[in-house]
């Protein structure tokens, strides 16, 4: 097959997964898992062949005119360059690792079988947007996404949470998704076409006539999907639908959408430095405050969100820098170290039987009640933190090099004053980022008390899918040494001078925690 019929059925199969897992889950329970996970796994495998083939060389194009508009045409398009090939194959592994994870962590739930079609449908829409050469096909995926987000995060409808962190989900989505359809129209009424391809070479021959306005309305949906400050508040509240749910929106679908998006239309917000100015100062306030929030939550899952949160905000701020290559590089990282910690919260959460980190601080013997959980999450952790040699460490410097060279005046295009504001945000977040990654082993793991109770063991799937997910989280930033044609040609290092710093200052957060932790231990222990 050529690459480009590949392609096309890496997003299909999920589709056609979710529509027979729709159709057969009440007469035929039993096909329910292999439509769930074999889609997925299928998905992933084809995913990688076609980054294989692309290569990171020259984009793969190819199109036909979806219907006649009168105006400006609507094509179903395929763009594949290596940021697409990259992503998709993220898309792929972490919605397989969701899938076989769920069989185990709802093999108890009557609604699975829509659960799980729910879950291919959404991975399905998410690789839409990945590969999607036109923007009216991405926009369709893009709301597909927020649809299925609803109802996955209610999956848990009898709890009013459920309930309202679901409408809240959509609601403020929507409230970003309102200016960026009149984006998307304003950008193709300059440029003349929705086409990907067409609308890049308008940017690049001066053919936009409103940058400013059109990137502005273009970043209010994408503060809405990728949570941004201020469309930030949904995220945390999500916290309320499965876990499984939670990894798969927070590592590969829906909140790196937004991201995705300008990085493939990066030259348009280039075209603005009001703009730049803009993403650059949400994604400061993004990062600082998030990692201030994930500080005082007591909820695991809150903490991780928060997280993202403040995660997602080191990619816009990479793209505020005007390195997309940044942005993705951290994206892919980010993807799957966080849909680890995600998936081992939900062991962690069923072996202890409570979500608060408080009540497993009164708890001992977490660590050797579930070991793989554990390493897994250590892991997990210190890519988290940034620690070398792990994935988080090279893709967070690679944003924070970025914001140097702007910070510098050596990044054309780029206003100095958004590269100083994301590298001093990037610092402080990193210095956060280490204390609350900290804070969260601490009281999870090293808790002092009764013996935990014995809630059963974790199905064999759930503990296997944590060590698939371990490789990426431990390896990908060395691996990436490998992968400059993927990322621009240009490579991913980070320099002597960040490295230190980045490093220092994370070394610094997670230090005082453990002393700041280590003391309020002695005085709970000292006899009154």
């Amino acid at each position: 097959m050529t690459t480009t019929t590949l392609a096309v059925l890496v997003p299909l199969l999920p589709f056609l997964g979710a529509v027979a897992g729709l159709l057969l889950g009440r007469t035929a329970p039993g096909f329910v898992r292999p439509l769930a996970v074999l889609p997925a796994l299928a998905a992933a495998v084809l995913a990688v062949i076609v980054a294989v083939r692309q290569g990171g060389g020259r984009a793969i194009d190819a199109s036909t005119q979806l219907t006649p508009t009168g105006s400006v045409p609507i094509d179903l398009a395929l763009h594949l360059d290596g940021f697409a090939a990259l992503v998709a194959v993220l898309v792929g592994v972490v919605a397989t690792c969701v899938q076989l994870y769920s069989t185990g962590y709802l093999r108890d739930d009557p609604r699975y079988p829509s659960y799980a079609a729910l879950v291919s449908l959404f991975t399905s829409a998410m690789l839409l947007v990945v590969y999607s050469g036109d923007l009216m096909v991405l926009l369709v995926g893009w709301e597909i996404m927020g649809i299925c987000s609803y109802f996955l995060v209610g999956h848990y409808w009898e709890t009013p949470e459920a309930r309202a962190a679901s409408l809240k989900a959509f609601l403020v989505t929507k409230l970003g998704d309102v200016p960026f359809l009149f984006g998307l129209f304003a950008l193709a009424a300059d440029a003349g076409t929705f086409r990907i391809t067409g609308i890049l070479g308008a940017v690049g021959s001066g053919g936009l006539d409103h940058p400013t306005l059109i990137a502005l309305l273009l970043l209010a949906g994408v503060a809405g999907k990728s949570a941004q400050f201020p469309l930030h508040t949904w995220l945390p509240d999500a916290m309320a639908g499965p876990t499984p749910v939670s990894a798969l929106i927070h590592a590969a679908t829906m909140v790196a959408a937004g991201v995705y998006f300008v990085a493939r239309l990066l030259p348009v917000f280039a075209a603005s430095a009001a703009a730049l100015t803009v993403l650059a100062v949400m994604a400061a306030v993004t990062m600082v405050g998030s990692a201030l929030a994930a500080l005082a939550q007591d909820d695991i899952k809150r903490v991780l969100a928060y997280s993202t949160i403040g995660q997602l905000g080191y990619m816009t701020g990479a793209l505020a820098v005007g390195d997309r290559g940044a942005a993705v590089f951290h994206l892919i990282s980010h993807g799957a170290f966080k849909a680890l910690l995600f998936l081992g919260a939900g062991v962690i959460i069923h072996a202890a039987g409570t979500n608060s980190l408080a009540a497993m601080s009164r708890m001992s013997g977490l660590p050797k009640r579930i070991p793989d959980a554990y390493w897994t999450m250590t892991i997990a952790l210190f890519a988290l933190a940034a620690i070398p040699p792990f994935a988080g460490f090279f893709s967070k410097e690679a944003v924070l090099v970025a914001a140097e060279h702007a910070s510098l005046g050596d990044t054309t295009g780029v206003p100095s004053g958004a590269g100083w504001t994301v590298l001093v945000a990037g610092l402080l977040t990193a210095l956060l980022t280490a204390a609350y990654a900290t804070r969260l082993w601490l009281l999870a793991f090293r808790g002092h008390g009764p013996a935990v109770p014995d809630h059963g063991r974790q199905p064999l799937v759930m503990n296997g899918v944590l060590w698939v997910l371990a490789v990426p989280s431990l390896a990908f930033g060395l691996a990436v040494t490998y992968l400059d044609d993927w990322f621009d040609g240009h490579a991913l290092t980070p320099t002597v001078t960040t490295a230190v710093l980045g490093t220092g200052v994370a070394l610094v957060g997670g230090l005082v925690t453990y002393g700041a932790w280590r003391h309020t231990t002695a005085m709970a222990a000292r006899p009154p």
